[in-house]
């Protein structure tokens, strides 16, 4: 991903907190046909310091079979985004841009398919994002369960390389930045309404 340096993320917080709260990745494999990839949520811990993805496919999907080669996956990590008009700018000889946030995060990968390492995974996702259905989820008959397990493969990714880049009109003065939170917050659009307060939470037109 080209960065420059005044949009690289050097905080490795950030780009672990960005990682979690922007789970719903694209993750990139690549076939002989040429890249392949998945759309489907991917969960973030930190390990020994050490970002650790980790996920489910169904097990129907080819890209399972890629996910066990010697080459590196990607996943890639996407948050807030807008379009920014020059009218906010001070300056009238500027022209439109667009504002957003990203994460790649390179590894190589391992498919999981022990039922326990599985159940784990799923225990995981559905605490992640619907934790008042796990008591419905737990309450399921074991054939059924089981019955779901065998349909998916699980799989983990540690990170060996990871690229975060927040352009975030970092080269813009503190009025120009100022004059576009003002008018993002102002947005009906939820994901221009998040660039304002990444931009704020960066510490930006002040």
């Amino acid at each position: 991903m080209y960065i420059p340096e005044f949009n690289r993320v050097r905080d490795h917080a950030d780009t672990i907190s960005f990682v979690q709260a922007n789970p719903f990745a694209i993750l990139v494999s690549a076939a002989d046909s040429g890249p392949f990839a998945t759309h489907i949520p991917i969960l973030a811990r930190v390990v020994d310091n050490q970002m650790v993805l980790h996920g489910h496919l169904a097990k129907a999907n080819p890209h399972c079979g890629l996910l066990q080669s010697d080459q590196e996956s990607l996943a890639i990590f996407h948050g807030p985004h807008a379009y920014i008009s020059p009218r906010l700018y001070e300056s009238r000889e500027s022209v439109p841009t667009w504002n957003y946030a990203a994460v790649h995060v390179y590894g190589h990968t391992r498919t999981v398919t022990d039922t326990e390492r599985l159940l784990e995974e799923t225990r995981d996702i559905i605490h992640a994002f619907d934790p008042a259905y796990y008591e419905q989820w737990i309450s399921l008959s074991d054939k059924f369960r089981q019955g779901m397990l065998k349909h998916i493969v699980g799989f983990e990714l540690v990170a060996s390389r990871i690229e975060a880049k927040f352009k975030i009109s970092q080269n813009r003065t503190k009025a120009d930045q100022a004059a576009i939170i003002m008018s993002l917050a102002q947005s009906s659009d939820s994901a221009a309404a998040g660039i304002a307060t990444l931009m704020e939470k960066q510490g930006l037109g002040v």
